[in-house]
């Protein structure tokens, strides 16, 4: 299929052949008939991909603002890597479309096949001839309107809820800053709801245009004009509302709503306008300033769009869809019209010229629709101490060796998944080995896959995985996909013969790794590996072999600073991806397994009251303890990892991977130099070992006994929070 994008480095614009999506549960798959460009906020994010890196960065300060703390916690090399290669990628355009149903996911139940949508979501609703669409970002076109009108849904909402958070009420007056694509529907909606309205925007045909909608009068801001109009509907006390639905540098938006705002006036930002609010004239008139957010509740919160939870109507009247649904439902009884600001309907294959045409100010528009393909009309259409048991590692026929690659032959690879920790920390490693062939990459979104292929070189870009699964010639198969499908994802690829890497943790639940071990014993393929990396970093590796071995009990202390977590971050999502210590903790556990030589037999875990903060303490067989202090917390300016062991009058001291000592006795001995190294944690000398052992048929490079092990105590973290008190690893026999 094709798909609209954009390269955000260079600003390249392309339609480009991208994978079908694939159709999952709770969502429907949706042809599209017609997208909308918001000429407004689209054409801002095709503007800023023009700019030079400066200017990108003087655009998003908030960006750079987690470029540099990630350069504190992961370094240049790896913080350098990751931006180029979201900078260096494919992006998708579109948020607001209109198309038919052609697959039906499991779970939904209020639309079938054939039916008429309309979409919602910058990352569901692109300018793509297929979508995949979750539940609570569509909704069923009412019979008898027009696609092309259904596909301004989104936008529609957004100026909705924009004026649901004003509140206007019967016989009031509002002023509309702005008369673009939002304010042109503002203006229609407050006039259905019994307002009378005067718009403000220095272009003539647009105020002419919102005249013709309904506005009582309208003018250039800068001229006399929209200050007598509202005096005179106001008799001199200023309106009740004013919404800013201007875009912009300019603070003239924000005074001129002071200015003509009545006292204890409303003023709502609904565009991205300069904020510099006049204090004086804000705070003598007491002015109500609010914001609003995008489609209406429910934007933002992944549980409501990706996992379809609503909310309760009787204490969230006003969702996303309940708004996309209500404004299609003003469409079809003709409270407002949105024909009249379609400046030019342009076929779906014409998208970069059209985009050109716009950014270039040749084609001067309110709103341009694409049709697609075949649309060419409009067509109706408990108290005690838990035990947690480690699955016992049952082979059938497994050894843990398998048939060596003939001499000269590549070692054909298949990746699940292209997010950016697969783009950044694994592909760029094995894209430049010998040796490696990138066979095919499976993703659900067809962009993700296509930019992979694009700048890894992979033979095929796909969302078909049973196809790469029953592909004979693929030797192993990458897991990088989001936590929640790791478990089921790596027992379809052991039980089809593939050596599988997944990326941590193997398994959320203690089903799903007994599932796991499961598919082991009935295929007798235990050709598995999971991503913890950290045991192979040069550095610990090497401060390991200075320390040497010891024979008595040891003591670890190993303090990670995670930090907090940007809102809407998809670690976050408990219900589904598990906890976050549940998903990256094994990293931790691992490596302190890795230092004292043997896998946990107990486990015990406390919290932080009112934080994410976790002591955990871990046991092994011959006394040696572990103490994994995992703090949100703490100040981001401290390194990420610190760990020291002692034992037998020694003590290795590890800093964040970039610096290493052992104690010994009253000396000191460095690893390395006294300066800092690279922080290397060791995702080179993984994927090495791993292909390594793919291309001899050699042992795995970690036992499958001590992955199960590694994880069996990860999940027991969640059990001993749980029970408050230690829970006990105890083998399945």
């Amino acid at each position: 299929m094709k798909q609209v994008v954009q390269n955000y480095k260079s600003g390249e614009l392309a339609v480009l052949d991208v994978p079908v999506p694939g159709c999952k549960p709770g969502g429907v798959l949706v042809r599209s008939a017609y997208s909308l460009i918001s000429t407004g906020t689209e054409l801002m994010k095709v503007s800023e991909a023009g700019m030079s890196m400066l200017g990108k960065a003087r655009s998003r300060p908030d960006q750079v603002a987690k470029v540099v703390q990630s350069v504190a916690v992961n370094g240049v090399p790896a913080t350098y890597r990751k931006v180029m290669g979201k900078l260096d990628s494919w992006t998708p355009l579109g948020y607001s479309l209109c198309g038919v149903v052609e697959q039906v996911g499991a779970g939904i139940d209020d639309v079938k096949v054939g039916d008429l949508v309309a979409c919602a979501g910058n990352e569901h609703a692109l300018h793509a001839e297929l979508n995949w669409v979750p539940r609570n970002l569509y909704a069923p076109v009412p019979d008898g309107l027009a696609p092309r009108h259904a596909a301004f849904g989104t936008v529609g909402s957004i100026a909705l809820q924009g004026v649901r958070r004003g509140e206007p009420q019967l016989g009031e007056v509002a002023l509309v800053i702005g008369l673009g694509l939002i304010g042109q529907l503002v203006v229609q909606l407050l006039t259905a709801s019994g307002v009378r309205v005067v718009g403000a925007d220095p272009d003539p045909a647009r105020c002419e245009l919102a005249a013709r909608l309904g506005a009582a009068a309208c003018g250039d801001p800068a001229s006399a004009a929209v200050e007598n109009a509202v005096a005179e509907l106001t008799g001199g006390h200023g309106v009740d509302q004013v919404y800013l639905a201007a875009g912009g540098g300019s603070n003239q938006p924000v005074e001129l709503a002071a200015r003509l705002s009545r006292d204890r006036g409303r003023v709502v930002d609904i565009g991205k306008c300069r904020l510099d609010l006049p204090w004086n004239a804000y705070y003598e008139k007491e002015l109500d300033v609010r914001f609003s957010r995008s489609y209406g509740p429910g934007r933002y919160d992944p549980e409501y769009e990706l996992e379809g939870r609503d909310y309760p109507i009787g204490y969230v009247r006003w969702t996303e869809r309940r708004n996309l649904a209500c404004f299609l439902d003003l469409l079809a009884r003709g409270r407002v019209d949105v024909e009249p600001l379609v400046s030019r309907t342009a076929d779906f294959e014409d998208a970069v010229e059209t985009y050109r045409r716009l950014e270039d100010g040749e084609l001067k528009a309110v709103a341009v629709l694409f049709r697609y393909p075949g649309h060419e009309a409009d067509a109706p259409a408990q108290a005690e101490a838990p035990t947690v048991a480690v699955p016992a590692v049952r082979r059938r026929g497994g050894t843990g060796s398998a048939p060596g690659r003939a001499a000269g032959t590549p070692v054909r690879l298949a990746f699940v998944g292209a997010g950016n920790y697969a783009t950044s920390m694994l592909l760029p490693h094995l894209a430049r080995r010998d040796g490696v062939e990138l066979s095919a990459v499976v993703t659900t979104t067809a962009l993700s896959a296509a930019n992979a292929q694009r700048k890894f070189g992979f033979a095929e870009a796909t969302t078909d995985l049973d196809a790469v699964l029953g592909d004979k010639s693929v030797d192993a198969v990458f897991v990088v996909t989001r936590h929640s499908s790791h478990a089921e994802l790596t027992r379809k690829a052991l039980l089809a013969g593939k050596a599988v890497f997944v990326e941590k943790p193997l398994a959320l639940t203690e089903d799903e790794l007994a599932g796991v071990l499961a598919a082991v014993e009935e295929s007798g393929n235990d050709r598995l590996h999971v991503g913890f990396n950290r045991r192979f970093a040069p550095l610990l590796q090497e401060a390991a072999e200075r320390f040497g071995a010891r024979t008595g009990p040891a003591s670890l202390r190993y303090l990670v600073n995670a930090g907090r977590l940007a809102h809407g971050s998809w670690y976050l999502r408990q219900g589904t991806e598990g906890t976050r210590f549940t998903g990256e903790g094994g990293h931790f556990i691992d490596t302190a397994s890795r230092l004292i030589g043997a896998d946990p037999v107990s486990v015990y875990a406390l919290a932080t009251p009112g934080a994410e903060d976790l002591q955990v303490v871990l046991r092994y067989p011959d006394g040696s303890t572990a103490t994994l202090s995992y703090v949100t917390t703490g100040a981001p300016g401290f390194p990420k990892e610190t760990l020291d062991l002692a034992a037998d009058g020694k003590v290795l001291r590890l800093d964040d991977f970039v610096r290493a000592a052992v104690y010994d006795g009253r000396s000191k001995r460095w690893v390395g130099s006294r300066l800092p190294r690279a922080r290397d944690k060791g995702q080179a000398a993984q994927l090495a070992a791993f292909v390594k052992a793919v291309r001899t048929g050699g042992p795995m490079p970690v036992p499958l006994e001590s992955l199960a092990a590694t994880t069996a105590a990860t999940l027991a973290v969640q059990a001993g929070l749980a029970g408050g008190a230690p829970v006990t690893l105890a083998t399945a026999r």
